[in-house]
């Protein structure tokens, strides 16, 4: 979710109990050379799989409380990190299976915090943006 934080102890502290699901599940870290592998257990079976939808990634996929993910972040080069997440839940897969996504540090993007308040006139301008440009008919294409 938009705000949760995801601690991930490195530190070979015990797990939760087994009985206890939680909606990200209980995660935890390693090192294998320079790669960062985390194993993730002990989920809720209320949530899903999913990442931004508006990139077109997973989004939509069920899990069950015998979900478990592995991980693994490496750093490629200066502005890269491959990413591989293998799932396995047998409960609504008859196999593992494995996702690979580069991650790219992009030094021209920006951060920006991401809030809701009532002085965000974002949508408001976009939508009269676009009110205008149909009661004037121009295109708005590029």
């Amino acid at each position: 979710m938009i705000n949760d934080v995801r601690f991930i102890p490195v530190d070979g502290r015990e797990r939760i109990p087994e009985d206890l699901h939680l909606w990200n599940g209980d995660s935890r870290g390693h090192w294998e050379g320079n790669t960062l592998v985390v194993e993730t257990k002990n989920f809720s079976d209320k949530g899903w799989i999913a990442t931004s939808g508006s990139q077109g990634r997973i989004k939509g996929i069920p899990v069950s409380t015998e979900l478990v993910t592995v991980e693994r972040f490496t750093r490629v080069d200066e502005h890269t990190v491959d990413w591989t997440v293998t799932i396995d839940d047998p409960v609504n897969y008859t196999d593992t299976w494995t996702v690979n996504i580069p991650l790219y540090f992009d030094p021209d993007n920006e951060m920006f915090e991401y809030a809701c308040h009532e002085g965000n006139w974002a949508v408001y301008n976009t939508l009269s943006g676009a009110r205008h440009l149909e009661e004037t008919g121009e295109d708005s294409s590029p």
